[in-house]
């Protein structure tokens, strides 16, 4: 184990915490014995590899868990990573509700730590779907057919003012509608602007 590389100011969150303490330090033993940097980032234990982000140690009501930044690129040979919602698109969990499952686990949990940080030495990267493109209305695309620099000027704006304009173009039922507030929108979009700028 290479306690070296023990972080003092991550020590502060082993030592405070009320619930899983016991996890957490057999998690932060694992990690560090995998030759891994320890940080504090988002305020939880982060282990790095060459400065990319590899695994996470995060606490729960329910469980504690080893979170894999890249996950979503990993094998996953003992089908045991977890995605948290339909949305997280990256990352992946190993989720523990006592000591005795870590202990039971900690070679499965360096395999998967290695096979991350083979993953972060390949540079690969998750590629992440917009997932309201799916969902863009018809007579939006239209208008991105005849005016090129409407969808010039969309594809420019950030991703929660392109859900924003999308979210408010596919409320009405009627296309009819749909299309009369896309053509009122015109104007801010070529400009730029966000629907409530």
């Amino acid at each position: 184990m290479n306690i070296n590389n023990m972080n003092p100011i991550v020590d502060f969150y082993f030592n405070n915490a009320e619930k899983w303490r016991d996890e957490f330090n057999s998690l932060r033993l694992i990690i560090l014995d995998c030759g891994l940097n320890e940080e504090l980032k988002w305020g939880c234990p982060c282990y790095t590899f060459q400065n990319g982000n590899i695994v996470l140690i995060h606490g729960f009501k329910d469980y504690c868990a080893l979170l894999f930044f890249k996950g979503a690129l990993m094998p996953d040979v003992q089908r045991i990573l977890i995605q948290q919602t339909d949305n997280v698109q990256a990352g992946r969990q190993i989720r523990f509700t006592n000591v005795q499952e870590i202990a039971t686990m900690e070679s499965i949990l360096k395999a998967y730590i290695f096979e991350a940080i083979e993953v972060e030495k390949a540079g690969l990267k998750v590629e992440f779907i917009r997932k309201f493109e799916h969902i863009v209305p018809e007579e939006l695309l239209h208008k991105f057919d005849t005016i090129p620099d409407l969808k010039s000027a969309f594809d420019s704006l950030t991703l929660g003012r392109q859900r924003a304009y999308i979210f408010f173009f596919s409320q009405p039922k009627q296309s009819k509608t749909r299309e009369s507030r896309i053509e009122k929108c015109i104007p801010k979009i070529l400009s730029k602007k966000g629907l409530n700028d």
